[in-house]
């Protein structure tokens, strides 16, 4: 990734010095300071996003806000390095933790300790009632670079009516990675005897690993690997550790349920599966409750918490960042945006509204999110989930390189004949040789 971030940057080099002059300052015909803010956003919380930036500007008649939407995972960070060298990047940008290393390295981004501590800051206490798994998202080797958005975990999602038929209890979803794989085995059914499954019990999310969901896929896979026990790098930097024993055994676990499920000729798109009634279990974010809404009318259908390994239970913590790039001609008023955004206020109109978790513990204080969670329930699991979520340990160096190669033992071990242990075998030297170079 990083060689292809560089040749981007080559090439551009150009562009970049016929732009030296940079962007003009950026006003509308009212006279309002316009910022440009990227986003990654999916379609279906687009509208939520568009109530939120009509609210600031409201509050805010002095600002405009340009939303723009930007592709996800590679090719987000190549548009965002490419806009870099061209001098066109937005004031504010949504960007992943995988990106912070680049965009630190360019020089792209402000630390946000520039605002917090300025005349128009945040409190320490406003700081500290973010969850600290977030704000270890954020930085890069102990700086905050960043804030959050948004927080999502993932979440099991089931059909009551399936498991009733399978003579399972709905109102009992598995609790651990035995009853998983047994109440997936009762689910997975060839019901016409052809030797294909016409409903599958649980869905891995496996896909190439050269692909841009790669991330997506790995993302998923690191819970497993905590409820065994494990962990994806050593605290202090030395060395990945997805080769551990417990690891393994996660691995392993996907290998199973992927292989004996057929899931090499089932279709990657779980949610409309789950709509037609082809698949029974699921892993998902709260991001798709508002949409499940209407796609999922007809079903009997609910959300639990992730099973639990042998170890514990767990799940992971996630969300987008908002980052603002030295290039804004405009810094305080994208500082204003962000600064309100992660309100109390605007936290809880956004995550009621679009389906993603309060990034702060005040949240829960306000009485209309506390009627929202009582009626309710699916959104409710997420919130309680927090609990038990947990924070990837920060990657400073390769990051992204190192996600690519953990997920190409996870693609050849179950859409190939690979052994789990060979192949993260292969895949913790390939990462460990990358860390040992960054060192140098």
């Amino acid at each position: 990734m990083r060689n292809n971030i560089m040749k981007i940057l080559s090439v551009l080099l150009i562009i970049g010095l016929i732009n030296a002059c940079g962007k003009g300052e950026k006003e509308n015909s009212s006279g309002k300071v316009e910022i440009t803010f990227w986003h990654g956003m999916m379609a279906s919380s687009v509208p939520a996003l568009n109530d939120l930036i009509k609210k600031f500007e409201e509050l805010h008649p002095h600002i405009k806000v340009s939303a723009q939407t930007i592709p996800n995972g590679d090719a987000g960070i190549q548009k965002i390095m490419t806009s870099l060298q061209s001098k066109t990047t937005p004031d504010v940008s949504w960007i992943y933790a995988d990106y912070m290393e680049d965009l630190v390295l360019s020089d792209a981004i402000y630390p946000m300790d520039e605002f917090i501590n300025g005349e128009n800051g945040i409190t320490k206490e406003d700081l500290e009632d973010i969850y600290q798994s977030l704000r270890t998202y954020a930085s890069w080797k102990g700086t905050l670079y960043s804030l959050p958005m948004e927080a999502t975990n993932l979440a099991l999602i089931y059909n009551k009516d399936m498991f009733k038929a399978a003579g399972l209890d709905p109102e009992k979803p598995p609790k651990t990675w035995d009853e998983l794989y047994e109440f997936s085995k009762k689910l997975t059914l060839d019901k016409n005897k052809d030797g294909n499954f016409e409903q599958v019990g649980f869905f891995v999310p496996v896909f190439p690993s050269s692909g841009s969901r790669n991330g997506w896929m790995v993302w998923q896979f690191r819970p497993f690997i905590w409820q065994a026990g494990g962990e994806i790098i050593e605290a202090d930097q030395s060395k990945v550790i997805f080769d551990s024993k417990e690891a393994v055994s996660a691995l392993s676990l996907w290998q199973k349920l992927f292989k004996e499920q057929k899931l090499s000729t089932f279709t990657s798109d779980f949610d409309m599966a789950f709509v037609s009634k082809q698949l029974a279990m699921a892993m998902d974010g709260p991001w798709s409750l508002p949409r499940y809404k209407d796609l999922m009318k007809n079903l009997n259908w609910a959300f639990a918490p992730l099973p639990a390994g042998p170890a514990k239970q767990a799940t992971i913590v996630g969300g987008e960042y908002l980052a603002i790039f030295k290039q804004s001609k405009h810094p305080q008023e994208a500082w204003e945006f962000i600064k309100w955004i992660i309100s109390p206020e605007a936290q809880a109109q956004w995550a009621m509204s679009s389906g993603y978790l309060p990034i702060r513990r005040a949240v829960a204080k306000i009485p209309e999110f506390q009627k929202y969670l009582s009626e309710n329930p699916n959104y409710k699991v997420f919130v309680d989930q927090m609990e038990v979520g947990q924070a990837e340990r920060s990657i400073d160096y390769g990051g992204m390189q190192i996600t690519r190669y953990l997920g190409e033992a996870i693609e050849h071990v179950t859409l190939g004949d690979g052994d789990p242990k060979a192949e993260l075998n292969k895949s913790a030297a390939k990462s460990n040789k990358l860390l040992k170079e960054h060192k140098k």
